[in-house]
């Protein structure tokens, strides 16, 4: 139960990788807020996990793109449990695929609002009670946008990219107060997402890419429980400390950080960076 006496609170939790981190956060005896666009779909998750495990677990409709809808989850989930410990920016969009000259504005805005003002803003609204309390804990999701370029997906890599250079500037904004933020890449997930991309394939992604992201499909790509099981690690105490790093949660041994925290400290390890000629061992370029 390593998250027992936690209060969460998890955004685009009706399905998906949301869905899952919301389970594993049940099954470790969280108490939970989730919320969704989809009010229904939303609350029948958190009926069926309350049956499951017992716990409180209540649920209402957000859109993450609304200030206003925001103010009222975090205001309804301190009112509901007290406090609130734990963070977890979930919900996201691919926006529209194609090349950017060619796709629609105003879809493409609405993607950035999603990912990345919904991302943001969430962080801003519930700072203050993490304050208060001196603790918290909050996790990003992020993605192959975000250490990649993906042509023909331009708003979901830039939205990406973005949010995880805030969540390693709002890390050092708020160490002093005890609270942690970190961003998870959980891989690449056969969801509802994926569907869409392989529905759309556009061109500006090129055949290669495509071709890769249907075998991953065929695979099943990677597990929801993998990202799940990190997002638990960093709500819990046992991550204590770690905090602006980006985590890839198949492949990064996120579990033996603490042992390296001296060396994970303020630096650029597991971080987004700029590469120099010299860190490929050329000999042109100035240090």
């Amino acid at each position: 139960m390593k998250l027992k006496g936690h209060t969460c609170l998890i955004t685009g939790a009706s399905q998906g990788l949301g869905a899952e981190i919301a389970a594993h956060f049940a099954a470790e005896g969280a108490s939970l807020m989730l919320c969704a666009r989809d009010e229904k779909a939303v609350k029948d998750v958190a009926a069926k996990l309350a049956a499951q495990h017992g716990g409180k677990v209540e649920a209402m409709r957000c859109d993450v793109g609304e200030p206003a809808s925001i103010d009222a989850l975090v205001a309804a989930t301190l009112k509901q449990f007290g406090k609130l410990d734990v963070l977890v920016n979930n919900a996201g969009i691919y926006g529209p695929m194609g090349a950017i000259d060619e796709v629609d504005w105003a879809v493409w805005v609405q993607a950035i609002n999603i990912n990345l003002m919904g991302t943001v803003y969430p962080c801003r609204a519930v700072i203050p009670a993490m304050k208060a309390q001196k603790s918290g804990k909050i996790i990003n999701l992020s993605g192959g946008g975000a250490t990649n370029p993906l042509p023909g997906i331009s708003a979901y890599a830039a939205s990406k990219a973005a949010s995880v250079r805030f969540t390693e500037t709002l890390a050092l904004e708020l160490k002093a107060f005890g609270i942690d933020v970190n961003a998870v890449a959980p891989g690449a997930l056969a969801t509802r997402m994926m569907d869409q991309l392989l529905e759309a394939k556009p061109a500006a992604a090129g055949d290669a890419f495509m071709a890769r992201m249907q075998k991953l499909k065929d695979s099943g790509g990677t597990p929801l429980s993998v990202g799940a099981k990190c997002c638990v690690w960093l709500a819990s105490a046992a991550s204590d400390g770690i905090t602006g790093k980006l985590i890839a949660a198949q492949w990064d041994p996120y579990e033996e950080f603490p042992a390296h925290a001296a060396d994970l400290d303020g630096g650029d390890i597991y971080a987004l960076r700029r590469v120099t000629p010299k860190d490929r061992g050329k000999s042109w370029g100035k240090d």
